[in-house]
């Protein structure tokens, strides 16, 4: 007997460009009390996992794919059915599955996989694809001069979304904001767009949106001529999955024994800071500290770095982990200048 959308385990995709708030986001969703037993699948555009790290506070299950890009990599894309297929196999059953892209990933390959793969359309529905978008930073990529004859995946993210999270609105003006709003909705005239900061939402604004069966069942109703000739306008998952990344833009993964002297790192973001960043896309780490019982995190979009305690080491090996995502990186200054900050053993 064929399963109908309610006996179904609902999938959304969480997209946005890099630093756009995505982490934060899952970890908003997790910490609340919302009685869901949820999985997260995260596939990150870098060499080593730091996201998995980041997540915190929450009982649910995070799978972690880091063997390349989900939306153009043929392994990743094997990796992403076979944890699918591996939390379908489950003996209790899930409530709600979220897949985190990286933050340089096009959506419509993996809201494809949903419409494609007989066993996984059997067992889940595509509950909606939701952008972060970055009301500080957004506009930069979005007009990204060296990405024209290429694919502008912050482009990509926002026209395939059935819902957009304006985030950041807390360091952004009303005249940036305004500005995004607009070129937005130039965009994708079709999604909501609501705003958040520290990507605080309400969950019933992202989770439980049944989109793609809304967008079916309108799109079979457009017609032409009083009802005679229907029009089909190609969806998301008919597009052509073939994809391509500007080869200028790459990651950088660092990890480092030992710990690191706090006076040090301030010093050398505060260097980073004051240097162009409009090459320097992400930045993301976690941080062992010599004398202190909190592990440290990094956050950085261009010039905006954030390094503060974020949680107790608990049980788990301290370690120092970072990954620099932009373009025409050079690996052995990153590492070497990061390994200046080590605090003497």
């Amino acid at each position: 007997m064929q399963k109908t959308v309610k006996d179904k385990i609902p999938v959304t995709v969480l997209t946005g460009f890099l630093g756009a708030g995505k982490t934060t986001l899952l970890n908003y969703i997790l910490r609340e009390n919302h009685g869901m037993k949820i999985a997260v699948i995260e596939n990150e555009f870098g060499e080593i996992g730091i996201d998995g790290d980041l997540v915190i506070g929450s009982t649910e299950e995070i799978f972690e794919m880091t063997n390349g890009c989900v939306c153009c990599v043929a392994e990743a894309r094997d990796d992403l059915l076979r944890v699918i297929r591996q939390l379908l196999d489950r003996p209790d059953r899930l409530d709600h599955i979220i897949i985190e892209t990286s933050g340089l990933a096009d959506p419509y390959p993996v809201a494809q996989t949903f419409f494609l793969d007989d066993p996984i359309r059997d067992e889940t529905n595509l509950d909606g694809v939701i952008a972060l978008v970055d009301a500080k930073h957004i506009l930069q990529h979005l007009d990204d001069a060296d990405v024209d004859a290429l694919d502008n995946q912050a482009v990509d993210q926002i026209v395939c979304a059935d819902r957009i999270v304006i985030n950041k609105v807390d360091i952004a003006t009303e005249a940036e904001i305004a500005e995004v709003t607009r070129r937005v909705k130039k965009l994708n005239e079709t999604a909501e767009i609501v705003r958040s900061s520290f990507a605080q939402i309400d969950l019933g604004k992202i989770l439980g949106l049944a989109a793609f069966d809304r967008n079916r069942t309108m799109a079979a109703e457009i017609d032409l001529d009083g009802g005679h000739d229907h029009v089909h306008h190609p969806a998301p998952w008919d597009r052509d999955a073939s994809h391509s990344h500007d080869a200028s833009v790459s990651s950088v993964g660092i990890e480092l024994q030992g710990h690191m002297d706090p006076a040090a790192m301030t010093r050398w973001l505060d260097e980073i800071r004051r240097s162009d960043t409009a090459d320097l896309f992400r930045m993301k780490g976690i941080f062992s500290v010599k004398g202190d019982d909190y592990c440290y995190v990094l956050h950085g979009v261009h010039g905006e770095i954030e390094f503060r305690p974020n949680h107790p080491w608990a049980d788990e090996p301290r370690c120092n982990k970072m990954i620099v995502i932009g373009r025409n990186l050079d690996r052995n200054t990153l590492t070497q200048n990061l390994k200046k900050c080590l605090a003497a053993a």
